[in-house]
């Protein structure tokens, strides 16, 4: 079984991050037959289910449901979002996602102005959220980037949870109970126009352990593959086994094994670059 599926469920988005690549994509929206078609054909071979590739999730206005959907069926509902729509996402936390990952990076990477509104609405739904069992990571996936208001962003949680009671942890801190700070340095991502970078024994869990679906139903080997430049099938017309199966799926997959990046796009992965992520696993 394959831990974790990236399923776009919108690449439609509120922002303008200066740090995402965007995508030119048909920018479209599954419906409910879309969203059902897709997960029966992931059922059984998934274990989270991340609501997330492109797009801003919470601007779906089916996405409570889906949630409730997909924990009935078997899978274990995650998301990721910029934060911004939380103030109107209460009927969220009913619906029981896992887990809630909020990018507060998101705020100055648009350069907003009102850090202590866009605060408050993030921190009310983490408190409330956290109470009602639901996992929230507050993440500042932004270290040597955008990253000037994170004092500022930690002064305003610790109004809400009280800085002297945060256990420090290897990735940031254990905030409370189901409420986590998350750190990350800046990555480049991949980008078929940049030059590659260095050829190193290299390895990714991409079709290890994890898949992403774009909003059109195409399989891609990862979360960061934003633009589908690496499309190996199609849930709509062909099984999920088919398409990992499949002779250009199984290349990825062996090439990792042996430490090599065999696609042109994983050869120009900044994630894997800077962050070192893709060595001798």
């Amino acid at each position: 079984m394959i831990t974790r599926c990236y399923l776009e469920i919108t690449n439609i988005c509120n922002l303008d991050c200066v740090f995402c690549p965007k995508t030119e994509r048909r920018k479209q929206s599954l419906t409910l037959q879309q969203f059902e078609a897709l997960t029966d054909s992931l059922q059984g071979k998934i274990r989270f289910l991340y609501f997330h590739l492109m797009g801003e999730p919470l601007l779906h206005p089916l996405l409570p449901q889906f949630v409730t959907i997909v924990r009935e069926k078997g899978f274990v509902p995650v998301l990721t979002t910029n934060g911004t729509l939380l103030p109107r996402a209460w009927a969220l936390i009913d619906a029981r996602p896992h887990k809630v990952q909020i990018s507060l990076q998101a705020f100055e990477g648009n350069r907003k102005e009102n850090l202590e509104e866009y605060m408050a609405g993030v921190m009310r739904f983490t408190v409330e959220a956290a109470s009602q069992g639901i996992v929230v990571v507050l993440r500042l996936w932004n270290i040597g980037g955008c990253d000037s208001a994170n004092d500022d962003i930690r002064n305003f949680i610790s109004q809400y949870l009280p800085a002297g009671q945060w256990e420090e942890r290897h990735y940031g801190w254990r905030l409370a109970e189901n409420v986590y700070l998350e750190y990350d340095g800046v990555f480049e991502w991949p980008d078929a126009e940049r030059e590659e970078f260095p050829d190193e024994e290299c390895f990714c869990y991409a079709l290890r352990n994890q898949i992403g679906v774009l909003v059109d139903g195409t399989v891609v080997p990862c979360c960061l593959d934003h633009a589908g430049d690496i499309p190996l099938g199609n849930l709509y017309e062909e099984s999920l086994d088919d398409i990992l199966s499949s002779e250009r799926a199984r290349n990825i997959y062996d090439g990792f094994t042996r430490h090599k990046a065999v696609e042109p796009l994983c050869r120009r992965c900044g994630y894997a670059a800077v962050a070192k992520r893709f060595r001798k696993k």
